[in-house]
């Protein structure tokens, strides 16, 4: 099960519970096992919402600039600090990082190296976006399920992300980055209606 709880907080319910970014956490669910960051600002690294998915064995990871942080709240040995366009396996689980910049905005510059995740699950694979443009790095995913940002100003709007969604292989698309801080429900339609031959799932209510 998947779900988008806000923005570009979202959960996987599989044999194993994984957060990617979780903000505005609605109540105390410590069941994480791990917990994915896309890169530090404040809607994607947030201590007081990881404080309330968080248990005593939950694995962290980590861009380099949230690594000594992390370290500090969470202890050095649950953290693992990743770079874009590599291959990880941690404690069973197989995930490859991705890049994810701006190409004409400073909000998310590429040599921050700040990531995407495609993560493996029960023989499913994920590809979580993080805060990028439609750049040429992500082209070629292949995954059974994307989390791709549509709400423009910081990321890609509606029509961007539904480019990329038209050229990755993807099963299903699911759009996030919306409804909270920049961007509605509407773009999220609009992306539905420009997006060919997948299935596109409107999580973020």
């Amino acid at each position: 099960m998947v779900e988008v709880l806000c923005h570009n907080s979202i959960k996987i319910t599989e044999e194993i519970i994984i957060y990617i970014d979780p903000f505005k956490i609605d109540k105390e669910y410590h069941d994480a096992d791990y917990i994915f960051f896309t890169h530090s600002h404040y809607d994607h690294f947030s201590p007081e919402d990881i404080g309330k998915v968080k248990k005593e064995s939950t694995v962290f990871i980590v861009t380099e600039d949230i690594k000594e942080e992390a370290e500090k709240l969470f202890g050095k040995e649950n953290v693992l600090a990743v770079v874009p366009n590599e291959n990880y396996h941690v404690h069973g689980l197989n995930f490859k990082t991705t890049y994810a910049y701006n190409l004409s905005k400073t909000f998310h510059p590429k040599e921050k190296r700040w990531v995407g995740y495609i993560i493996q699950v029960n023989h499913k694979t994920y590809y979580i976006a993080g805060d990028t443009d439609n750049i040429e790095e992500i082209r070629n995913i292949e995954c059974d399920e994307a989390f791709i940002p549509i709400g423009g100003t910081y990321t890609m709007d509606y029509q961007e992300a539904a480019e990329l969604a038209n050229t990755i292989k993807a099963k299903v698309v699911i759009p996030t980055h919306y409804g909270s801080i920049v961007g509605n429900k509407e773009d999220a339609i609009k992306f539905k209606e420009l997006v060919k031959n997948k299935e596109v799932k409107i999580l973020i209510k």
